[in-house]
């Protein structure tokens, strides 16, 4: 283990804000899609690298910068989200159980059809500004992650406008707290969890086009990404957005330190180890509520 100048350490600070930013916007349809459903999404990782993919098919296509691209595959994963519920998920007798093994046979089929249709090479989107670096001070911030997090930013106030400020925010809202007084106020709770689980995979979109400009993948990469925003939602709290905000913060900080201090094979295991570490010292997380179960 060494340890950095100060200068470098500065440096690597910036770097983990930033990625933790996109961290952040990864893991925010997942912790949201728990809150209003309490399901966790297993093929959330599968969906972030199907919006990489579909981000690299359009540039490979057509140029399309990754960033513009949003505004297709976020349409088109929110409908497929949304179908998924309405039609999948929806039929389950008992979603907060069996949802797990559902999903994960859905990432699964999803990896095997990514695997057979761009194959098993790593991509990755290498836009015209993909090596250029702004310069502040004596310190050099890549743009891609600069574009990235201000993309990220952009993205998590647009959901919290929805969230704050819409008629559909506040029935997401009242579902959160409490599903069964929502319902009785007229509010419609499937109709709230398919555009729930629509505007979550629409999150994962825009996170696989940023995705797609900082790092490789191929089909596989998803068991990688899914660990990722589990450890970040669990840290934070399931359902909680402001925690999953800070913990992607606090793990993109602490990975980037890890791969600078002692190697950068070492910085994925800082995930499973706040993972392991919440589980077993806070398992609600730092703002998450205990769920006790009805007697």
């Amino acid at each position: 283990m060494s340890i950095p100048s100060s200068h470098l350490l500065i440096q690597t600070i910036i770097l983990g804000l930033l990625v933790g930013g996109v961290y952040a916007l990864m893991s925010s349809g997942l912790t949201l899609i728990f809150g209003v459903m309490r399901v966790i999404n297993v093929a959330h990782g599968a969906f972030l690298i199907l919006g990489a993919y579909l981000t690299y098919w359009l540039f490979q296509l057509t140029g399309l910068d990754p960033i513009l691209s949003i505004v297709l595959t976020a349409p088109v994963l929110f409908l497929i989200g949304w179908g998924v519920q309405r039609y999948v998920l929806s039929r389950l007798e008992n979603p907060e159980k069996s949802s797990v093994l559902v999903t994960f046979a859905l990432a699964i089929t999803m990896e095997g059809l990514m695997g057979t249709f761009w194959k098993t090479t790593m991509r990755s989107v290498k836009a015209e500004y993909a090596s250029e670096v702004i310069k502040f001070m004596t310190y050099r911030i890549p743009l891609t992650r600069l574009i990235g997090f201000g993309a990220a930013l952009l993205v998590l106030l647009i959901l919290y406008l929805i969230l704050q400020h819409t008629n559909l925010g506040r029935a997401i809202r009242a579902t959160i707290q409490n599903p069964s007084a929502a319902e009785l106020v007229g509010v419609n709770i499937q109709v709230v969890s398919a555009m729930t689980f629509g505007i979550g995979i629409a999150t994962a979109a825009v996170g696989g086009s940023l995705l797609s400009m900082i790092y490789s993948f191929n089909a596989s990469s998803q068991t990688d990404w899914i660990t990722r925003v589990l450890s970040v939602i669990v840290l934070g709290g399931m359902g909680s957005l402001p925690g999953a905000f800070i913990a992607a913060i606090i793990l993109g900080v602490m990975e980037q330190l890890t791969a600078v201090t002692v190697t950068l094979y070492w910085s994925p295991i800082v995930f499973y180890l706040f993972l392991f570490l919440t589980l077993i010292f806070r398992p609600q997380g730092l703002m998450g509520e205990i769920v006790r179960e009805k007697a």
